[in-house]
């Protein structure tokens, strides 16, 4: 297996333990990293198809030996209860612009949001295989958040509520957490 192949399996793999892609989307990612990174090869298509497939199925085997209750699952109910405190959450966002446009939609509209949280694809790929997923948190105004404010201690707190880990550092919050999201087994 050469370095660029392994690359490719391992975005493959990333991708499908992320599950922030329909399959469509899937297929077309992977088919173009085929198709960039593995030039030689004859079939993009298929050889993404069967990488998804091997991926999607070494997932659907390890899922079965987590417990019921995974961090993902705790994650999601944290995202939820930031979402009632108006703080809106982008799951793996593009990048900081995303946010930003989310925030200056919101304030032309009249209706700015206490505050965003936000993490991109690459931050969900470390938190599938490191177990922390990095947050970045602005208020409505676009502001960071900063040790002090109220907007971040509530957030904290959210995290602490329901089991998980988090303190912020550098500039984001650092949340304990493995991405284990399930996928569905046929």
């Amino acid at each position: 297996m050469t370095l660029a192949e392994d690359h490719v399996r391992e975005f493959t793999r990333a991708c499908v333990r992320a599950g922030l892609l329909s399959r469509e989307e899937l297929q077309a990612e992977v088919e173009q990293a085929v198709r960039a990174e593995l030039p030689d090869r004859d079939d993009p298509a298929g050889q993404a198809a069967a990488w998804i497939g091997e991926a999607r199925e070494e997932l659907r085997v390890e899922q079965e030996s987590w417990p019921e209750a995974t961090d993902y699952e705790r994650l999601q109910t944290v995202f939820d209860e930031l979402e009632t405190g108006d703080v809106v959450v982008l799951q793996g966002c593009e990048d900081h612009w995303s946010a930003k446009a989310l925030l200056d939609e919101r304030a032309a509209a009249g209706d700015p949001p206490r505050g965003v949280a936000w993490f991109t694809p690459a931050d969900v790929w470390h938190a599938v295989d490191e177990g922390m997923l990095e947050v970045n948190l602005w208020h409505g105004t676009t502001a960071n958040a900063a040790p002090g404010d109220s907007l971040l201690d509530d957030v904290l707190g959210v995290f602490e509520k329901h089991g998980l880990a988090a303190h912020f550092d550098e500039g984001r919050i650092e949340v304990d957490a493995h991405w284990h999201k399930r996928i569905a087994v046929r």
